[in-house]
């Protein structure tokens, strides 16, 4: 066994189970852009073109949910094709084609921001909805929701709370494993990876019970 091979598997003992799976696993970018497309085709391309499974009531103003559920589709179908870019050794350089900058690499931060604001967002999004529906239904709070004439508030609670709120938590981890796995083929140094994670982590449960309050004290 040479030098360079024990090298290799010493590093790969320093990594915990968590760092060795997204180091390797590009799998969460396909499955995400696959749950993006099917969420955008079947939910909201389906309620932009008027359909009304899973809207328990009347809107004040259908035509501007159509096209807010359009919007949302494709770009929600956009973030799912980008999940793909993270995955692939073209998606870390600058195309060819681009004038002055063609070919450079692109840095990591400008990928990884976004992507991370992102995914806190839908994490965030999903958790403080999964908690607060599950309240609402428990009669423990009452939240009053806008731009409907008439509203089945307790079915709306049940598709958010066993649907809705649900495709958002996993569509923000299968982001959050593809952009892990974007950091460290990147290049990104084993310490700075933990040390971000660490932050990255306390940012979304800071943003979560936000969301939760905010919800509770501002939607009630």
């Amino acid at each position: 066994m040479n030098e360079r091979t024990i090298n290799v598997e010493a590093h790969t003992e320093r990594l915990n189970a968590f760092e060795r799976l997204t180091k390797n696993a590009v799998w969460p970018g396909y499955l995400g852009c696959i749950w993006a497309v099917m969420y955008t085709v079947f939910v909201r391309f389906y309620q932009a073109a008027g359909g009304t499974l899973g809207l328990p009531g009347q809107f004040e103003d259908p035509k501007a949910v159509s096209m807010g559920s359009y919007f949302a589709g494709v770009l929600i179908m956009t973030c799912g094709f980008i999940l793909i870019a993270l995955v692939k050794p073209w998606g870390r350089v600058v195309p060819v084609w681009v004038p002055f900058i063609g070919g450079r690499n692109i840095h990591r931060l400008i990928i990884l921001i976004p992507t991370l604001a992102c995914t806190a967002y839908l994490i965030a999004h999903g958790i403080s909805g999964i908690i607060t529906k599950a309240l609402l239904l428990a009669g423990v709070i009452t939240i009053h929701f806008t731009g409907w004439i008439s509203l089945d508030v307790h079915s709306l609670a049940l598709w958010s709370l066993l649907f809705y709120e649900p495709w958002f938590v996993i569509m923000g981890i299968l982001s959050r494993l593809t952009a892990a796995h974007y950091a460290q083929a990147s290049g990104i140094s084993l310490s700075s990876f933990r040390r971000c994670l660490v932050i990255y982590f306390i940012s979304v449960f800071l943003l979560t019970v936000f969301c939760v309050f905010y919800m509770i004290f501002k939607l009630s």
